[in-house]
């Protein structure tokens, strides 16, 4: 719902530096409108709108004793000239914006069809303004200077609660504000409380501090409004304007911080150059032994060191979810490059069966830590693993172990033996068929299965299932299989330790 103010936008603040004379606020949209053309950013030109009839108390209209009274007394313009203003900057690109500060000069924002209403901070909590406000169809900016967060919450629900169109800016209002007072986080502040919502800017400061729009476009602020004048004979500017060349150089440091900073929510794009750099200091991959043409590489047969060749494969390549079957023999101590193997990724695969792996030990509402790995083994490779294949939870491995086997429907796990390991099992869920010592049983959820050392034993399952087995302690070395390729195939397992989510 909030997406839609322009992004980014820099916004002008006229207010009542037009002095009172149309042709002054004439010449300040034409030399800001020669600014802007150097920059492809959003522009908008704010003005300010009082009814100063009813706004200021009929008691108080000729008080010109008092500093603001004077002001806008002075000011004021002519809705012909208004409108003028407004016309010109729309002619120039400019969004039109306008401040309104009492019911009847949202009614002229309105019947002039100004682009987006602005909310100042004086005003942020005038409730008869803000339900005026709402009946309308504009985009909506609120200023939030001196309100504490139980009124911008307030403010805030009451506008999107009429699925309003706003953004809020972080304000300061003190005219001009002193560097300790700007309080930037808070930019931090308002897009962690407010995530959906477009957070800006409206900065008071000495119009020389070019360090401020820095560290605001840094902290993700969209909107960035200025008060700006232009110096003439007649018409001085005030502390906290900024003249044309001060915009020109305030504009210039939002473009390097727009440059600096980088993309936004998602990984930059890298340099050839950097991505050169930064090869040139990895690890490359050597053979560790004199290898075959057609063998799997396995981890134990490598090396990594320094310097690495071009093409060749790094340290960073060698995962367990990838497979290089070597074209050619390698030496000792040679190279192996990219050219020198077939890879197969098995990434997806993994991800696939350890889905159903979960999906299976939900139906069969098993507990186990959350923390434990999962290995997965694949007996003739990870490509027949639906057909010969299980999958093993190891929860503790001491003098004793517990483990829970899991094996999916029309899975079977090929023949083996075990000369340390006594196994009992205790089927948890589904139905299994083990052939043992020469003989194959079914059983069901309940039933109980001991296994002694050296007897053969294998199992199948058409409905899957997950077995619970309890023994004396594992030993990596002490599973023999009846198929001597089996035994001779070094990586048929994968260890996942991070697969629960």
């Amino acid at each position: 719902m909030n997406h839609t103010f322009p992004n980014p936008l820099f916004v002008f603040e006229m207010a009542n530096n037009h002095m009172g004379d149309v042709n002054h606020g004439l010449r300040m949209i034409h030399e800001f409108a020669e600014v802007k053309k150097y920059y492809d950013y959003n522009f908008a030109f704010k003005f300010q709108l009082r009814d100063i009839d009813t706004f200021i108390h009929p008691s108080y209209k000729d008080r010109l004793d008092l500093k603001y009274i004077k002001r806008f007394s002075e000011t004021r313009l002519s809705r012909e000239h208004f409108r003028e203003l407004k016309d010109e900057a729309g002619k120039h690109g400019f969004i039109s914006i306008c401040t309104g500060f009492d019911e009847r000069s949202i009614d002229l924002i309105e019947e002039m069809e100004f682009d987006i209403i602005k909310i100042a901070s004086c005003s942020l909590t005038d409730w008869p303004l803000l339900e005026r406000i709402a009946f309308t169809n504009k985009p909506i900016i609120a200023s939030t200077a001196g309100s504490p967060l139980s009124d911008i919450d307030n403010v805030v629900s009451f506008l999107q609660h009429r699925k309003k169109q706003l953004a809020i800016l972080h304000c300061v209002g003190e005219y001009p504000t002193q560097i300790a007072q700007l309080q930037l986080n808070q930019i931090d502040l308002f897009s962690k409380r407010y995530p959906d919502m477009t957070i800006g800017y409206s900065t008071h400061e000495d119009p020389d501090n070019m360090d401020s729009i820095k560290i605001a476009i840094a902290k993700g602020a969209k909107i960035f409004e200025k008060h700006v004048a232009v110096i003439t004979e007649e018409y001085p500017k005030n502390a906290y304007s900024a003249t044309p060349s001060q915009i020109s150089q305030w504009l210039r440091s939002a473009q390097n911080a727009f440059a600096i900073c980088g993309v936004v929510g998602e990984r930059a794009k890298f340099s050839k150059k950097e991505l050169d750099d930064l090869r040139q200091f990895k690890r490359g991959v050597f053979a560790a032994k004199d290898m075959k043409k057609g063998n799997i590489i396995n981890k134990a047969e490598i090396f990594y060191a320094f310097p690495n060749q071009d093409d060749q494969l790094l340290a960073n390549d060698i995962s367990k979810y990838t497979e290089y079957i070597l074209k050619r023999d390698i030496n000792i101590f040679e190279p192996i490059c990219s050219t020198d193997v077939e890879r197969t990724e098995k990434r997806e695969q993994v991800y696939a069966i350890v889905q159903r792996v979960k999906k299976l030990l939900k139906e069969g509402n098993v507990i186990f830590p959350g923390k434990a790995n999962l290995e997965i083994s694949h007996h003739y490779g990870i490509d027949r693993f639906m057909e010969y294949g299980s999958t093993m939870i190891t929860v503790v491995n001491r003098e004793y172990c517990k483990k829970l086997i899991i094996m999916l429907p029309g899975q079977k796990h090929p023949e083996q033996y075990h000369e340390k390991k006594e196994e009992t099992f205790v089927v948890l869920y589904g139905k299994i068929q083990i052939f043992l010592d020469g003989r194959t049983s079914e059983f069901d959820v309940g039933d109980v299965i001991t296994v002694n050392q050296g007897i053969k034993h294998a199992f199948s399952t058409s409905t899957g299932t997950i077995i619970e087995e309890i023994s004396s302690t594992h030993f990596i070395d002490d599973s023999y299989y009846t198929d001597a390729s089996i035994m001779q195939n070094k990586q048929r397992k994968t260890l996942l330790s991070h697969w629960i989510d």
